[in-house]
């Protein structure tokens, strides 16, 4: 890690902004991200909405500290899963509203929204286990198998991305993703997309991307 300083910093300004989108309460949740064969992550107790530079350590991929004087977030082993098994650089634990109360009540989120195949589709909800275990840890990354989001039975959320603003987005796409769930549910049983619709989806993004790589990001409809 290069800049360990500019990278600690931008941890700290990804939690600031969890955390102003409401997606965390107090010192619940925590944030890293890999650069090479170091992960910076938040440390243990951390408030979100003040969290500083200081509050984010640097660990290499066994949690051996390379650089800051606090204890890493309890959720290390997590974190140091999800950079073993994925194609990942940055991981985004919240305990978001929406995302929680789901994860309370159903087994899986399903695809009802063609945005959340930007998390891989349905998304599946770990079981319980008590915080800060191997059995958390494992059972997480069980439901991130093809993901990039996963729900946490009466806990909380994760997502994981090429980079930081992404994962950050993840979150905020499952928040979303959830509330739009939720509200549906409400008034009756939310339809999702079957696969044809989803293929369909795919297959539309993936030749609009060709006519104009600009689109990438954009609207698919």
């Amino acid at each position: 890690m290069n800049d360990r300083g500019d990278t600690r910093e931008r941890v700290a300004d990804a939690c600031r902004r969890l955390a102003a989108a409401g997606l965390v309460i107090g010192e619940a949740g925590n944030v890293s991200v890999r650069v090479g064969d170091e992960v910076a992550v938040t440390v243990a107790g951390a408030r979100f909405d003040e969290l500083t530079a200081e509050q984010v350590v640097v660990v290499d991929l066994e949690g051996r500290r390379l650089s800051g004087g606090l204890e890493p977030t309890s959720e290390l082993a997590l974190h140091l899963g999800v950079y073993r098994s994925f194609d990942a650089s940055a991981v985004v634990h919240t305990h978001g509203p929406m995302a929680t109360a789901v994860g309370l009540v159903v087994d899986e989120l399903p695809c009802v929204h063609y945005y959340m195949l930007k998390l891989g589709g349905s998304v599946r909800v770990a079981p319980y286990s008590t915080w800060g275990t191997p059995e958390l840890a494992g059972d997480v990354l069980a439901a991130l198998d093809g993901r990039s989001a996963a729900l946490m039975a009466n806990h909380g959320a994760v997502t994981h991305a090429p980079s930081l603003d992404a994962a950050v987005d993840q979150a905020l796409l499952l928040e979303w993703a959830c509330a739009l769930y939720w509200r549906a549910a409400s008034m009756g049983m939310p339809r999702a997309l079957d696969e044809n619709q989803r293929s369909s989806v795919v297959a539309a993004a993936l030749a609009r991307m060709r006519t104009d790589p600009q689109l990438v990001s954009g609207e698919t409809s």
